[in-house]
């Protein structure tokens, strides 16, 4: 049998997370690092590894906040 690689959507990311979709969103649309696996139509679909790597930037965009309202 083959493995067949299991996707998600940027919901089940904000779930998971536990942070608001628009922001998931966002991180996606700005992020080229962070590629879909495929596209059903609109939907996009990520690989498992993408909750890591979303959970990473917004951890590095909220540090970056807390710096400058710190130093505000």
């Amino acid at each position: 049998m083959h493995d067949v690689p299991q996707t998600i959507t940027p919901g089940i990311i904000a779930s998971q997370i536990g942070v608001p979709l628009h922001r998931v969103i966002r991180i996606l649309d700005t992020r080229s690092h962070i590629r879909p696996l495929a596209r059903t139509g609109r939907i996009r679909l990520y690989s498992r590894d993408a909750i890591a790597m979303v959970r990473h930037e917004l951890h590095t965009i909220d540090a970056r906040r807390g710096e400058a309202v710190a130093r505000g």
